[in-house]
Formats: structure tokens, C-alpha cells, sequence
């Protein structure tokens, strides 16, 4: 599975970033841009993913690596995010809060 440092990640232009985390740990921070498909719902919202290369990022990374090997064996091209949003904050990198419309 590949991966990508947060910081190598907002030197990308325009990247389509997946965040698996639940609806609450969405709202309270995200990183901007982020699309919110928590890792459960996944499986049936398979139709909502981006197309090409997609970036899944959750809170610290084990998550988004899970999702990550099982869109693999769908044929997704997907790369997780180290550190997930825990390291974005940390980066200092843009945040957001709040649920989606």
C-alpha cells in the first residue's frame, strides 16, 4: 500500500482526499477539502468516491489503511495518509469544523 506524508500531501494540487472517520470526529476538525465518507459506509458509497487517485486520511492512519487495502481489492488506486488528521493539525496545516450541509 502506498502512503504520504500530510506534508506531502498539501504540497499536491488539488488532491482528492477521503476522510473515514465518523460524522463527530468529522465536525469537530477536518482538514480542508476533505470529502466525509465514514470507513462503515464505505462499502455502499462506493459511487461517491472520486475518480483517480484518492487520499484517505481518518485520525492517526489505521483506519484509513484498512479502507485502503479493501478499495485496493476493488481496483481503486488509493493512497493513505501517515499520521492522518492528527498529524495535519499538528503540521499546522488548514482546518476546518463542522458537519457536512
Amino acid at each position: 500500500m502506498r502512503s504520504i506524508t500530510v506534508q506531502q500531501l498539501s504540497e499536491l494540487d488539488a488532491p482528492s482526499v477521503v476522510d473515514v472517520r465518523e460524522p463527530d470526529e468529522y465536525a469537530a476538525v477536518h482538514a480542508v477539502g476533505v470529502i466525509p465518507i465514514p470507513m462503515q459506509s464505505v462499502p455502499e458509497r462506493l459511487d461517491e468516491l472520486p475518480e483517480g487517485t484518492i487520499h484517505l486520511i481518518c485520525k492517526s492512519g489505521g483506519r484509513s489503511g484498512r479502507v485502503a487495502a479493501y478499495l485496493e481489492q476493488q481496483g481503486y488506486d488509493v493512497v493513505n495518509v501517515e499520521g492522518g488528521t492528527d498529524a495535519w493539525v499538528a503540521a499546522g496545516l488548514p482546518t476546518e469544523s463542522g458537519a457536512t450541509a
